[in-house]
């Protein structure tokens, strides 16, 4: 079978006796379209949830958050583009907005379709009128943040207003930011929600209990377990190494099976597997190279990589690299995110550990490194991490420390951690 006409099953489905079988076919296989068409594919819109309704009207029509930008219209917006295409051709102006949107990473673009869809609904219940919407007048920008506050946190609220900043430039609109909203925002930090819990890290006693609670001559968990070691070990978001869904794959974001994996030795006999990623959240196109060093632990990623493409061989070289072979000739799925967390979750509680996040594995393996003794500067540079960017995320690690340390790394050890981070910080001048 072609790249071009392989199927895309679903990665699981209960049987009659209520074991996963995660190579059940799917009863109606969704085609996998060829590289070139499959970006093309856009998903329908679901039917909102009642927290996510605005009243009906022809300027915003029912369409994904991340469409909002393009297909939501005020009507100064469309005053300010008919005054452009008075003195530019339609084609020029079209291309303005175009470039606007496409400037925007995919999940930008969502985030900030979201944000407007508060504001709306903010509107909506008050009433107001569209010309009091955009442009906004400061008084009710300020009763937008005061009408949230108390029940959202502060930083989300200044999320919020990035996108709503973000959309009165699209329109034309001035962004009317002054001393009332800045004595709002003060007042609303004072006031917030207390902070959420910190979020306990991945440990190497949740890679171990993968490691033993994964059947690792199963296609989906043979690759399930390549991607967590890749991310634990390798300091990386999971989210630049699986896709977001099913239908979400996209060569310019993801890594494919294509991608070289290069597997090196050092003359000191230290082994290494390095390969690139077209994309990552500080990067953005120029993408990284993944430096995975190979070490004495079950979970070492460089043999649990070669293990994954040596279980799933048959793979096309369009397929996401950490895809899994499926029922049938030519099967196969990729590895996304809520897949990858449901299956180690599973594990974790079976075991009597508690369900943790994808950006766990990212905070773990780091702390883990840098309490072995790496080098800061090393641990940066795995991660892709700048100098003040890695301070930033290490006073993050500091505070969940303590939820991190077992018997194995005693209180000196974490003083001697501290020391070399303060020395860290100097040296940079942070």
């Amino acid at each position: 079978m072609s790249d071009t006409t392989s199927v895309l099953f679903a990665p699981a489905r209960a049987s009659a006796s209520g074991r996963r079988d995660r190579h059940a076919v799917s009863a109606v296989p969704a085609p996998l379209l060829p590289v070139s068409l499959r970006t093309l594919v856009r998903q329908k819109p679901r039917r909102a949830q009642l927290q996510n309704v605005v009243a009906a009207s022809p300027l915003r029509p029912f369409v994904l958050a991340d469409d909002r930008l393009e297909h939501w219209s005020t009507p100064h917006g469309e005053r300010y583009r008919h005054r452009i295409s008075s003195v530019l051709p339609s084609s020029a102006s079209s291309k303005i907005f175009h470039l606007i949107i496409k400037g925007l990473e995919p999940g930008m673009r969502q985030n900030y379709g979201a944000r407007l869809l508060r504001f709306t609904q903010f509107c909506d219940l008050m009433a107001l009128p569209e010309d009091l919407r955009v442009p906004a007048p400061e008084p009710i920008v300020a009763a937008f943040v005061a009408h949230y506050t108390g029940t959202v946190r502060h930083d989300t609220i200044i999320g919020w207003l990035s996108g709503l900043a973000a959309w009165h430039a699209m329109n034309g609109a001035r962004w009317d930011s002054d001393k009332v909203l800045s004595y709002v925002k003060k007042g609303a930090r004072k006031i917030e929600l207390p902070p959420l819990p910190k979020r306990p890290p991945v440990t190497l006693e949740h890679m171990h209990a993968l490691f033993s609670g994964l059947r690792l001559t199963d296609t989906f968990d043979t690759a399930i377990f390549a991607v967590t070691c890749s991310g634990f070990w390798g300091c990386w978001r999971l989210g630049e190494l699986t896709i977001p869904s099913r239908g979400a794959l996209d060569p310019r974001l993801h890594v494919l099976r294509s991608a070289e994996i290069g597997i090196r030795t050092l003359l000191s006999g230290t082994r290494y597997a390095v390969f690139h990623i077209p994309w990552t959240k500080s990067t953005k196109g120029s993408g990284a190279k993944i430096i995975l060093t190979r070490n004495p632990d079950p979970t070492d990623p460089v043999k649990t990589v070669l293990n994954h493409r040596q279980i799933n061989h048959s793979l096309p070289p369009g397929a996401p690299l950490f895809a899994f072979e499926t029922a049938g000739a030519g099967g196969w799925a990729p590895i996304t995110c809520d897949w990858l967390l449901d299956r180690c979750n599973e594990v974790w509680v079976a075991t009597n550990l508690k369900p943790l996040m994808g950006h766990c594995f990212r905070i773990g393996g780091t702390t883990e490194l840098l309490l072995r003794g790496m080098h800061p500067d090393i641990v940066a540079t795995q991660g892709g991490w700048k100098s003040k960017a890695f301070l930033e995320y290490w006073w993050k690690i500091e505070q969940i420390l303590p939820l991190f340390i077992s018997d194995s790394f005693g209180q000196s050890r974490v003083q001697l951690l501290s020391n070399t981070m303060d020395d860290y910080r100097r040296r940079n001048g942070l």
